[in-house]
């Protein structure tokens, strides 16, 4: 039976200028698009790598190139391709969503090796659901991932701000430097901390945040020196909705549903690759 293709021709546009040169020693690849898409059907079916079909390569093969690409950038640079372009609604959203590990990645906690920007602690961790993995997120306006970054699923969600807003980089249409900055920012009560006030108020983006209830009571109870309550627009919160949505067309792939993946590159790279059909749907 034919294997149903998953990365589409306009896709595959977007895709094929940033991917790697063909090796210079050693065999030429067969087919170019051939290994993408043997990492696009894996990760959207969630299969083992040894189930992958026999016309798509051998899997040990493809495993190590998405690790590859994964370690020097190449899936985060093809994500920000996909992302330059003039619709872009800059009122960015930014949450997180917890993922359930699944026994096969829980090895990575007893490996030694460390591939270039693996975490320590291959970001894993125990929540009350057990081995967890959080993924941070940032969307724009239109429900579409701008950058990604992902934690142990215990770990807070304020220390990983500062870390997914770097990773907004937006190349320009025309020449000029990529842009970092967002007009808006939305959030909700577990962003609000002083820190992150500061940091968008330096950058001159409005942040939308409500306060926690104990932040409201403890700036009551010191009266004047409390000072004033930081301003929060009701009406514009009402779109942080675009993060949520973000999150659910990223969980229609089984693979960013469920991590499998001892790397935590390799399922990084699976929140890029999975983010490139919502930008090419536009």
């Amino acid at each position: 039976m034919p294997v149903r293709s998953v990365i589409a021709d306009a896709m595959w546009d977007r895709i094929e200028p940033l991917m790697p040169a063909d090796p210079v020693r050693g065999r030429r690849w067969a087919d170019r698009p051939r290994t993408p898409e043997a990492i696009a059907w894996k990760y959207r079916t969630n299969s083992p790598w040894r189930d992958l079909p026999g016309e798509l390569g051998p899997f040990r093969t493809t495993h190590k190139r998405l690790v590859g690409w994964a370690a020097d950038g190449t899936w985060e640079r093809v994500l920000a391709a996909a992302d330059a372009a003039d619709d872009i609604d800059w009122t960015v959203s930014v949450d997180s969503a917890v993922v359930r590990a699944h026994q096969h990645a829980a090895g990575a906690l007893n490996k030694g090796r460390r591939d270039a920007g693996e975490p320590v602690d291959h970001a894993l961790g125990r929540s009350r659901g057990g081995l967890s993995i959080k993924v941070r997120l940032a969307a724009d306006g239109r429900a579409r991932p701008l950058a990604f970054t992902v934690t142990a699923g215990q770990a807070g969600d304020a220390p990983a701000f500062e870390t997914v807003m770097d990773r907004i980089r937006v190349p320009c249409t025309r020449p000029g430097r990529p842009r970092t900055r967002p007009a808006v920012v939305l959030a909700d009560r577990a962003y609000s901390s002083r820190a992150i006030r500061a940091r968008l108020r330096r950058r001159e983006i409005r942040a939308v945040i409500p306060q926690p209830f104990d932040q409201i009571g403890h700036r009551r109870r010191r009266g004047r020196r409390g000072g004033r309550p930081p301003a929060f627009d009701r009406e514009a919160y009402k779109q942080r909705n675009t993060v949520e949505r973000c999150i659910n067309r990223l969980k229609q792939w089984h693979g960013p549903a469920t991590r499998t993946d001892e790397p935590a590159i390799a399922y990084q790279a699976a929140l890029h690759l999975a983010g490139i059909p919502i930008w090419t749907r536009r």
